[in-house]
């Protein structure tokens, strides 16, 4: 009997909350306990468990796992460790924070010697990104010793460490703890990975490929309303030069052919501008409406 049943990891810790309002959007409801690493999920196909995106990918390359959420930087360290192959089947933008995507940055204080990676020949690295800070230094060709940071990283210098490699979104961390940033190790935003061999089953291919779909189309909506109003014929020009759209506008006449009904899809953030303007075109029954997902 054919297996129906998807084992999704969900990456537990900074990107949980992230990775279940993205679902939400998606229109896959997750509920979490405080209790239990078994989420539930309204999708009686996908079985939920929450592991720490650190550990995602051995957990999805050996099998345990069909499919889950983590980061190209996690994917990258946990390839250089084993060697371990895992399937990218959608590239997500979206963090604990915002819809960009996280840099792990090489960083020293404000008042030390470091101001290149050169500098820093010699010298002791704290992280957590062990093996893919060790390849970077390696390409550089700068001998330095690395050692894996449990938490709390940035305190670690000067007196522990000499600098660090730490993920950042805004540096605002960096800042307060008085390090400056020297060089990007490497950029990471959130994949949706598979195991090879879930892929090579029809039907778990579907299936990730349908949350794929969806979760894309989550991310496409973020950020952005649809709009729709009324204007007659003669002033729809002016309204159509004050638009602007992920395609061209749709335009619809109306019952009274005077007038025409126009819709779009544009950033919320112009929103506030953009409606004045419109009704200075003598647009009427303007209606901003939210979105949770565009399909592409």
């Amino acid at each position: 009997m054919a297996d129906t049943t998807l084992r999704l990891g969900i990456p537990k810790g900074s990107l949980q909350d992230s990775t279940i309002q993205l679902f939400a959007h998606s229109g896959f409801n997750i509920y979490t306990s405080s209790r239990s690493y078994y989420p539930t999920i309204d999708d009686p196909e996908i079985e939920c468990t929450l592991i720490r995106a650190q550990e995602m990918a051995r957990y999805v390359a050996h099998g345990a796992l069909d499919a889950g959420l983590t980061g190209q930087d996690w994917i990258a360290e946990h390839h250089a460790a084993t060697g371990d192959e895992v399937v990218d089947v959608a590239d997500l933008v979206y963090s604990k924070q915002s819809f960009r995507k996280v840099r792990w940055v090489l960083a020293a204080p404000e008042d030390s010697k470091y101001r290149t990676p050169q500098d820093l020949a010699g010298a002791t690295i704290a992280t957590e990104l062990v093996r893919v800070t060790e390849a970077y230094f390696e390409r550089l060709d700068i001998p330095v010793k690395v050692e894996f940071s449990w938490g709390a990283t940035e305190v670690k210098p000067p007196l522990l460490a000499d600098a660090i490699v730490e993920a950042t979104e805004t540096g605002s961390t960096l800042r307060a703890n008085r390090l400056r940033i020297i060089d990007t190790v490497i950029e990471s935003n959130p994949q949706l990975i598979a195991n090879p061999a879930a892929l090579d089953d029809a039907w778990k291919r579907t299936k990730i490929d349908d949350i794929a779909l969806l979760l894309r189309a989550a991310i496409e909506a973020q950020g952005r309303v649809g709009l729709m109003l009324n204007v007659r014929r003669a002033d729809l020009d002016a309204v159509l030069g004050l638009l602007p759209a992920l395609h061209d506008p749709t335009v619809a006449p109306l019952s009274d052919g005077a007038w025409v009904a126009v819709s779009t899809i544009i950033e919320e953030s112009s929103v506030r501008e953009l409606i004045p303007k419109l009704k200075a075109t003598r647009a009427e029954g303007i209606v901003e409406f939210p979105l949770n997902k565009i399909v592409l």
